[in-house]
């Protein structure tokens, strides 16, 4: 989409994982005049961009400022590239969102090592990177703010429900979250996760997944799924200046379902 950073734009911001569900729901929710969004989706087939473009021209519409790639954020150097091509369309970065990553159901018995270090790369791995490369950027910003987004299958383990791979990766996600709070708090910055828990997808229930959805309804305190847009309000309280004393944390945002 559109590239170059407009001569009033006064926030610029990295969404990994924007072609659809949280990432999408939060890249409609920031736009506005004065923001430039640097949208990132891991697919590069002609859907996966098409889907891309429509949610950058949408917020085109509301004032934003685009630019858009598509990346796998496993692949070496794939990570540190979208965080200089950000730099290289607005000049500057001053928040950043690790979004993009996927949810597999999976034992531990089955679980292979190529599976386990794939999903690692894919998450923590590409978010240390981004946060490596962007680092220089957002100590130089006056708004700087990283979220990256978990999962409560980090912190709620059943039997009937596995996602070992995942579950692993994300705890690590949020291990490399509390250290780069603690080492970027002295520059201003703050590092925060959140953690969904059940959160609808952008297509909806099908007749085939239409129980499973109605399962993760049910096993949620709340009696409900989450809305991509319920995320997207959490995490653009954390990128606004109301949550600047905040950092260090993983919030749930989940419906009670950690609760117990």
């Amino acid at each position: 989409m559109s590239a170059g950073r407009g001569a009033h734009s006064e926030r610029v911001v990295l969404i990994t994982g924007a072609g659809s569900g949280i990432g999408a729901a939060l890249a409609r929710r920031l736009a506005a005049p004065g923001v430039a969004l640097m949208l990132h989706a891991r697919g590069a087939d002609a859907p996966a961009r098409a889907r891309l473009a429509a949610v950058a021209a949408e917020c085109e519409a509301q004032g934003a400022t685009c630019a858009t790639a598509c990346a796998d954020l496993a692949a070496t150097g794939a990570a540190a590239q979208l965080v200089q091509t950000a730099l290289a369309r607005f000049s500057t970065l001053d928040q950043l969102i690790a979004n993009a990553g996927h949810a597999q159901r999976q034992t531990l018995a089955a679980l292979e090592p190529d599976t386990l270090a794939s999903t690692f790369a894919a998450m923590p791995a590409a978010f240390a990177a981004l946060v490596r490369e962007a680092q220089p950027a957002l100590t130089r910003s006056a708004h700087a703010r990283v979220v990256a987004v978990s999962s409560f299958v980090a912190h709620r383990y059943r039997a009937d429900a596995p996602f070992a791979a995942t579950a692993a990766a994300k705890a690590a996600l949020e291990s490399l979250a509390k250290s780069a709070a603690a080492e970027l708090a002295p520059h201003g910055v703050t590092v925060n996760c959140v953690a969904p828990g059940y959160t609808r997808k952008d297509k909806g229930p099908t007749p085939e997944n239409a129980p499973a959805w109605a399962r993760a309804a049910e096993a949620t305190p709340l009696g409900h799924v989450a809305e991509p847009a319920d995320i997207a309000e959490l995490i653009a309280f954390l990128l606004s200046d109301a949550a600047r004393h905040i950092t260090g944390q993983t919030i749930h945002v989940d419906g009670g379902l950690t609760l117990g």
